[in-house]
């Protein structure tokens, strides 16, 4: 072969590399346009808060519900998606997603009553657990092995742009109408149209599922080969693309429908890996991290800041959260799944004591803790930096370990059963908070300290690392579970 020609073919195949990376990138960004609207829906009811509490005369209980009754429906939306996604294929629970997203927006803004309003959160949940099986389950199947990785990792950036979004748009929408209990247009409170603004990504999610093609181990495993090659031609190269398929098709062959009682075992109810996975998913909500988003405006001005400050402290917060997942897309194919949640285990326990501390010595005025002097400047410095933690570990890495540990025979099956109880934990976590906090929030603070210390040691001995690997390969453990690594 000549120089000549041996330049050329290396353009072709470095051609062929950008056009798969490109694609590849642009499938799971549309797929996490659904941990988008996840990550909006569940946390625009920060803003909204106080003047739920105020129109409705709910206490804490009662408001802790509403606040939570979207993560019911999550674990609900969670555990039908796999089954659906098997049957149906991985684009129609995203349609189906994104037109519940798009009808409980309008639900949730015109509600009547709490009641009225803890209904279409529920509908909305059911969406946001869908979303969160159904988009790393898709671009684990549909991204390359070296790449899976940072795209994964998309899913936890689209999540934290919705909670950055949401917490933005509540910013503006409470500073244009001189508050969240204000009328805007038409004469509907503001707080209201906080809701009602998810209907524009609510439509282009529910446009971009329409686009991108079906996940080819799902056409693979319906005997839909030829397309299943043109899409696999897509992601991993023409060159690739049979060898793939065939691959697949071999996994397959030896596999049947996929069922939740394939998840058990009679040793231990549950297969390991099912029990590895449940574990990541708990952890990742235990160590309090939902509270910042769903609360932090209250918890703020229940410390002595304004609504309008509490609302920029919840924007910077967000913001580092954003920053981090980006680090943490950067880092997470360089360095790997495991050494990300070491750090941001030891990290989050750091911090989150840190903030133990500071609200457990405050001063008491009228039942709440007052931060004065520095204390105040510490305890944001506490809750960003926990914030950073978390972000550039247990966010994004959770999410792409659940997208890779399971076989592949049960891997809509156990993510949607990992993924309920991640909103079950995260419900619990979310529905305790305000009474919590009315005990004190050095008990909240310490119980998330003491869960970030847990989710060190889990780390340490049950998680192996997956970066680099074909899931084929990552599949092969005959007894379904991760044993200790390095």
């Amino acid at each position: 072969m000549s120089v000549l020609q041996a330049r050329q073919e290396t353009k072709v195949m470095s051609s062929e590399v950008r056009g798969v990376t490109g694609h590849a990138m642009l499938v799971a960004a549309v797929a996490a346009i659904g941990g988008f609207l996840f990550g909006f829906d569940t946390a625009v009811i920060n803003g909204a808060v106080n003047s739920i509490q105020s129109v409705y005369h709910a206490g804490s209980v009662v408001l802790g519900l509403a606040v939570s009754a979207a993560l019911i429906g999550s674990a609900v939306g969670a555990l039908g998606a796999g089954w659906l996604a098997d049957r149906y294929g991985r684009i129609t629970v995203m349609v189906v997603a994104a037109v519940l997203f798009l009808v409980q927006s309008f639900g949730a803004g015109f509600a009547a009553t709490i009641v009225d309003l803890s209904i279409w959160r529920f509908i909305g949940g059911i969406a946001v657990g869908a979303a969160s099986v159904i988009a790393p389950a898709y671009i684990a199947e549909s991204s390359p092995a070296l790449l899976r990785g940072r795209l994964g990792s998309f899913q936890q950036l689209a999540i934290v742009l919705g909670i950055f979004v949401a917490a933005l748009s509540d910013f503006v929408i409470a500073a244009i109408a001189g508050g969240a209990d204000q009328p805007l247009l038409f004469g509907l409170p503001a707080w209201r149209w906080m809701f009602i603004i998810e209907a524009v990504p609510a439509l282009a999610y529910l446009i971009g599922a329409l686009q991108i093609p079906e996940s080819p181990r799902y056409l693979v495993a319906h005997g839909l080969m030829a397309e299943a090659r043109r899409v696999l031609s897509s992601i991993v190269g023409e060159a690739n693309a049979a060898r793939r398929a065939s691959e697949i098709r071999q996994t397959v062959s030896t596999e049947h429908r996929p069922r939740f009682r394939d998840l058990r075992s009679g040793r231990f109810g549950l297969l390991p890996i099912v029990w590895i996975g449940i574990g990541l998913s708990v952890l990742q909500q235990f160590v309090g991290i939902n509270v910042i988003f769903y609360y932090s405006s209250v918890l703020w001005q229940a410390v002595g800041f304004t609504q309008q400050q509490s609302l920029t402290i919840t924007v910077i917060t967000n913001l580092t959260n954003v920053v981090t997942t980006l680090v943490a897309i950067a880092s997470i194919d360089r360095f790997g799944r495991k050494p990300l949640l070491l750090i941001g285990s030891i990290g989050m326990f750091v911090t989150l004591a840190s903030m133990a501390f500071i609200f457990g010595t405050a001063p008491v005025l009228a039942g709440k803790p007052v931060l004065t002097g520095m204390a105040g400047p510490l305890a944001l410095v506490a809750a960003n930096a926990y914030v950073f933690f978390f972000g550039m570990s247990w966010g994004p890495a959770v999410w792409v370990l659940l997208g890779e540990i399971f076989p592949n025979r049960l891997r809509a099956a156990a993510l949607g059963l990992a993924a309920a109880m991640q909103w079950i934990a995260n419900f619990a976590i979310s529905a305790t908070f305000p009474s919590l906090a009315n005990a004190g929030l050095f008990y909240a603070y310490g119980i998330y300290a003491i869960a970030a210390l847990v989710s060190f040691f889990f780390v340490v001995r049950l998680i192996r690392e997956t970066r680099g690997r074909e899931l084929e390969s990552i599949s092969e453990q005959p007894d379904q579970s991760l044993p200790m690594a390095s």
